[in-house]
C-alpha cells in the first residue's frame, strides 16, 4: 500500500467559497461580528463531482492508494476575523473532510484543521482536535506556527502557550503536520516562500526549545521536504553543537519527520541522502501548490511517487517511505 500523508481538499464545491465570502462581508461591516455557523448546502453528489475528476483520478493514475486528507491549507486563514469566525469556518471544513471519508473510506482518512485565531489560547484547538479524532476518526492535524498570516506575532512553538495542545496531541496519540496558511504579509509569496520559510522556522524553534524533551512521545511532520532543513543539515548540526545540545540526530529524529513534497529528482535525492529513510513519509500535496507539467520530464511536478521510485535507496527503505513510516507516525491509521 502507498500512503500519501499530505493531501488537501483544494477542489471543494463553490458553495464553500461563497460561505467564506459571506463571512468576510459580515466582518467588513463589523470586525467583532460573532455570526452564526449556518449551513453550506453541499450535497454528497457535489462532493463526488469535486473529487472523481481530480484527487481520485490522480490516485489511480499515479499509483497511490490512500491519502491523509485535510482542508485546503491556504484557505485556513486563521488571521481572518475573530475566534467565532475561525470556529465556524473550521468546523465546516472538517465536517466536509469527514463526509469525504465516509463516502470514500478506502481512499481518504481525515486530518483536522484547527481554529487558531490570533490572540486566543489553544483551548478551541484542543476541543476541535478532540472532536475530530474521537467523533470522526481523524488521525492527525495541521498545526499553524504563524496564525497571523506571515507577520509572526504569536509565540514560538517552544513557548508554554502551546503546551496544552501538545499535551492533548500526546494523549490522543496523533501527530501534527506543521503547516501555515496563506500569507497576508505582502513580503511573502504564500506557497513559494511563506510555506518553505515556516517549515524551516518551525524546525529551528523545535531545535532551540525543550518541546521534544518535555514531550518525548510527540510527533511532528514537517512538509515540503523540510523547507531548507535538509540542504542546511550541517548548519543545524553545528548550531545544536554550539548550544551544547545533544547531536542533532539524537535531538530531533525521534520526534520530527519530513515528507516528500519536493518537486524534482535532485531535491528528493538530497532529502533521502541526508535524512534517514525512517524519518521520511511519502507525500504529494494532492492536489496542491504546483500543478503544471515539467517540460524537462513531461510529467507533473507533483507526481512525487516517480521521484521516490527512481531514488537510489533500498527496497526496504522505499517500503518505509511509502507505507510503514505513515503507519508508525499516525498510529490511529487502522488499515487491514
Amino acid at each position: 500500500m502507498i500512503i500519501d500523508c499530505h493531501g488537501h481538499y483544494t477542489t471543494a464545491p463553490d458553495a464553500l467559497g461563497r460561505y467564506r465570502d459571506a463571512q468576510r462581508a459580515e466582518l467588513e461591516a463589523d470586525p467583532l461580528a460573532r455570526g452564526t455557523k449556518g449551513l453550506l448546502g453541499i450535497s454528497d453528489q457535489q462532493i463526488r463531482d469535486s473529487l472523481e475528476g481530480a484527487q481520485l483520478a490522480m490516485q489511480a493514475e499515479r499509483g497511490t492508494d490512500l491519502t491523509l486528507f485535510s482542508p485546503r491549507a491556504s484557505w485556513m486563514g486563521h488571521h481572518i476575523g475573530n475566534a467565532h469566525t475561525s470556529r465556524h469556518w473550521t468546523e465546516h471544513c472538517n465536517e466536509l473532510i469527514y463526509r469525504i471519508t465516509e463516502l470514500y473510506p478506502v481512499n481518504f482518512v481525515g486530518v483536522a484543521q484547527l481554529p487558531q485565531s490570533p490572540g486566543t489560547d489553544m483551548t478551541a484547538s484542543v476541543t476541535e482536535l478532540t472532536r475530530c479524532v474521537e467523533e470522526y476518526g481523524f488521525v492527525g492535524c495541521n498545526l499553524n506556527p504563524d496564525p497571523s498570516g506571515g507577520y509572526w506575532t504569536g509565540p514560538p512553538m517552544g513557548d508554554r502557550y502551546w503546551y496544552p495542545f501538545y499535551e492533548r496531541m500526546c494523549e490522543l496519540d496523533v501527530p501534527a503536520m506543521v503547516h501555515v496558511s496563506a500569507a497576508c504579509n505582502p513580503a511573502f509569496h504564500t506557497t513559494g516562500s511563506h510555506y518553505l520559510g515556516a517549515d524551516t522556522t518551525a524546525f529551528m524553534q523545535m531545535l532551540t526549545s525543550d518541546v521534544l524533551t518535555d514531550f518525548p512521545t510527540i510527533r511532528f511532520v514537517i512538509p515540503h521536504g523540510g523547507g531548507a532543513v535538509p540542504y542546511h543539515w550541517g548548519r543545524f548540526r553545528g548550531l545544536a553543537q554550539a548550544m551544547d545540545k545533544p547531536p542533532l540526530e539524537e535531538l530531533v529524529l525521534g520526534n520530527v519527520f519530513f515528507d516528500t513534497c519536493v518537486y524534482h529528482q535532485p531535491g528528493i535525492d538530497l532529502l533521502l541522502d541526508v535524512v534517514p529513510a525512517e524519518n521520511v513519509l511519502f507525500a504529494s500535496e494532492l492536489l496542491g501548490a504546483v500543478r503544471g507539467i515539467d517540460p524537462r520530464t513531461g510529467h507533473h511536478y507533483d507526481d512525487t511517487k516517480r521521484y521516490v521510485d527512481r531514488a537510489d535507496v533500498s527496497e526496504e527503505a522505499r517500503a518505509l517511505i511509502f507505507s510503514e513510516n505513515a503507519r508508525r507516525v499516525f498510529p490511529r491509521l487502522r488499515l487491514g
